[in-house]
Formats: C-alpha cells, sequence, structure tokens
C-alpha cells in the first residue's frame, strides 16, 4: 500500500473541500470518496444524478486524482436504517439517527475504497469534539486495523470562517457563507443541521434551516391518510419498499412538517450539543411500527423490547455499530419479525403523525375480550383470585 495515497470520505461541502485541497499541498495522491445516501432523492425530489456528478466534478477539478461515487441508498436502508427501525431506535427517546446510521456505512466504503487503490490511509472531515469521527475511525479500526486514519480537523482544528477565508483564497468553491453558516449532513433517513444561530438553545431555528418539512403557515389544512403495510417486518407503502419508499414517504409526511425535532443531546465526547433535524419518514416509519408491536407482541415482550430498543439506539450512537451485542440484539429482533406484519393506518396533519388504526393476523387483541359491552367473555370472577395472588406479598408485608 501507498503512504502517499489516501482516501477521503468527500462530501463537497465546505469542510471535506479545503480538507481535499489541503491534502494535495501536503503531496497526497488524493481517492475523494462519495457517498450516494440518498440525500438528492430524500424527499422524492430527483436530481440525484446531477447533483452526484457536480460533486465528483469539483473533487477532480479541486485535483484529485480520482472521485469515486458508491450507489449506497439500498444498502444504506436494508442494512443499517431498517435493522434500527426494528428496534424503533431513537436516541434519547427523540432522534432517529440518520447521522449515526450512516457512519459505519461510510467507514466500509472507505475501506473497500482503500483496498480496491492500495491506499495507506483514509480520512474524514470530522471535528475533534464531534460524534462522528468516534463512529466512523471505530468502523475502520473493526474492518482494518492496519489503515491510517486521518482527522485533520481534529489535528490542526479549522473555525468555520477560517475555512471559509481558505477556500476563497484557494479557489474552492463553496456554498455557505458567513450569514448563513450551517453545518448539513443528510441522508435518506433524515437531515442533521448545526452551527451558527443554533448554537445558542435561546434561539429559535430560522426557517431557512429547514428544507424537508413545511413551516407551520406552510402546511397543508386538510390531513392525509395512509396506510402502512409490514410482511415480516419490513414496511410497504403504495408498492414501495426500500428506499424509494422512504424517500416518498418524507415526501407526504414533510409537507405536513412531521418529524421537526430540535433537542439538546448528549454527545459521545461528554459535552452537550443543540441539534436540529428532519426526520419526516424515519419518524413516521418508527411512529407505525411501534403501533403494530403493541398490538402483536406480548406485554412482557414489549417490555424486554423497550429495554435492548434503547440500548440499541446507545449502541448506535457511540459508534459501537460492529459490536457483538449490536448483532445479538438484531438477533433478539428477528425472533418476532414474522409477527411484525400488518396495516397501520396514520394520519399526517399539522406536524404530527397519529395512527388511528392497526390490525394484523397476529393481533393478540380481542374486542370479545376487551369489551364492556353484549358479547363479553372475559370471566370476571377470575380476576377476584388473580388480585388476592398478586397482593399476597403486599398482605403479608402489611400484617408485619
Amino acid at each position: 500500500m501507498s503512504n502517499k495515497t489516501i482516501v477521503l470520505a468527500y462530501s463537497g461541502g465546505l469542510d471535506t473541500s479545503v480538507l481535499l485541497k489541503r491534502f494535495i499541498l501536503e503531496g497526497y495522491d488524493v481517492i475523494a470518496l462519495t457517498a450516494d445516501l440518498g440525500e438528492s432523492d430524500a424527499v422524492a425530489g430527483g436530481g440525484a444524478a446531477a447533483a452526484l456528478q457536480a460533486v465528483k466534478e469539483k473533487a477532480l477539478n479541486l485535483g484529485a486524482r480520482d472521485a469515486v461515487l458508491v450507489d449506497a441508498k439500498e444498502r444504506f436502508i436494508n442494512d443499517f436504517a431498517f435493522k434500527a427501525l426494528h428496534a424503533n431506535a431513537l436516541y434519547q427517546g427523540v432522534y432517529p439517527l440518520s447521522a449515526a446510521l450512516s457512519r459505519p456505512l461510510i467507514a466500509h466504503l472507505l475501506v473497500e475504497t482503500a483496498h480496491a487503490h492500495g491506499a495507506g490511509a483514509v480520512a474524514h472531515g470530522c471535528t475533534g469534539k464531534g460524534n462522528d469521527q468516534v463512529r466512523i475511525e471505530l468502523g475502520v479500526r473493526a474492518l482494518d486495523p492496519h489503515l491510517e486514519c486521518r482527522a485533520p480537523l481534529r489535528e490542526q482544528p479549522l473555525s468555520r470562517p477560517d475555512a471559509i477565508a481558505f477556500a476563497k483564497e484557494h479557489g474552492v468553491p463553496i456554498a455557505h457563507t458567513a450569514e448563513k453558516p450551517y453545518s448539513i449532513d443528510a441522508n435518506l433517513w433524515g437531515r442533521s443541521i448545526e452551527a451558527g444561530v443554533l448554537e445558542d438553545p435561546w434561539n429559535a431555528p430560522p426557517e431557512d434551516a429547514y428544507a424537508w418539512t413545511a413551516s407551520p403557515q406552510d402546511r397543508s389544512a386538510t390531513a392525509d391518510e395512509i396506510s402502512i403495510e409490514f410482511h415480516n417486518g419490513a414496511p410497504s407503502w403504495n408498492g414501495l419498499t426500500g428506499w424509494q419508499l422512504v424517500a416518498q414517504l418524507n415526501a407526504i409526511a414533510g409537507k405536513h412538517g412531521v418529524g421537526r425535532i430540535d433537542m439538546v443531546e448528549d454527545r459521545v465526547v461528554g459535552l452537550k450539543s443543540r441539534e436540529v433535524y428532519e426526520c419526516p419518514g424515519s419518524v413516521l416509519l418508527i411512529t407505525a411500527r411501534k403501533a403494530l408491536e403493541r398490538v402483536v407482541l406480548t406485554r412482557d415482550e414489549l417490555r424486554f423490547k423497550a429495554q435492548c430498543d434503547q440500548k440499541y439506539a446507545e449502541l448506535v450512537y457511540d459508534g459501537l455499530w460492529m459490536s457483538p451485542l449490536r448483532d445479538a440484539l438484531d438477533a433478539f429482533n428477528a425472533s418476532s419479525t414474522a409477527r411484525i406484519t400488518g396495516n397501520v393506518r396514520v394520519q399526517l396533519h399539522q406536524g404530527s403523525a397519529t395512527v388511528t388504526g392497526v390490525q394484523s393476523p397476529f393481533g393478540l387483541y380481542s374486542e370479545a375480550l376487551a369489551t364492556y359491552g353484549k358479547g363479553d367473555t372475559f370471566d370476571h370472577q377470575a380476576a377476584a383470585g388473580f388480585i388476592k395472588l398478586h397482593g399476597l406479598p403486599l398482605e403479608m408485608v402489611a400484617r408485619t
């Protein structure tokens, strides 16, 4: 492997464009790796091919030896996002982990590209106080511990104003401005926005920070109601599956403002960070799946799964996707997959996704047992004995 060939995870944005130019100035042969995770298709708007071609041309124009584009949309959704969906993965109960789920896949692609091009090192544009440095580097170490993994923005921190100044000095075209210095990361599972005025948690997110979700004044006055089908855990709608499904759900839920998240979260490296997310499709799917689980799983399964789901989200967020425990939790989720079959009706309106109906051939709900009307088949007299035995320990404590 060549120590002067490096694979850079390249988005075409400010940070990675500056890094690409800096590596070239340091004498490296740079392979720019761009993964298509569906950012340009995330709201079913198309334009992906042109956008990706522009990223590739930008890398080559900046002096990269080669620019590699990988269509990883289906791989990302099926092998990463939908596994997290089976775990209803929400970090701190809120965030669907869109960025966190993409990082282990990027680690895979970096290692695969490095092997293909004989590179001795890979690099990313994460800062020293971000989560993604942990996620990518742990992934690379798990896949090939012999590869060097460079983190230039950790080695030599660069403020966004300085990065903008460097870009202007070296002819690096950028979309950022000092007035709108947001850091954006997006894929099919969600869009994250940070930096700029968002760094003060007292500041309300400006509307120009959002791109996938309608503002309150622009949302449809009429609700949409859709029925999401699950078969062996896999969701579909109107015949769409995989990444096309997620793109369409992003669009229909986004026009109602579903999936806007504004939270102060606890980063892996110990600090708190204010993050704004748009996750219309993933929020909708998790909402629907949780409703179906409540119908088909037993109480003990639901209680235990809730603990496992929280741990799953923590593992993903903390960069431990490739840990044996995450594999074990996948196996647990797979044990009930066949029963995650049915239809969930969801109403989308004014920022909310509200479940209005659930049906499943594996449903454990019995109207005959639950009803208070005619046709009630529940044995009311059995409850007295249950209460007596269930409360026996309390009675014994009271007698002491």
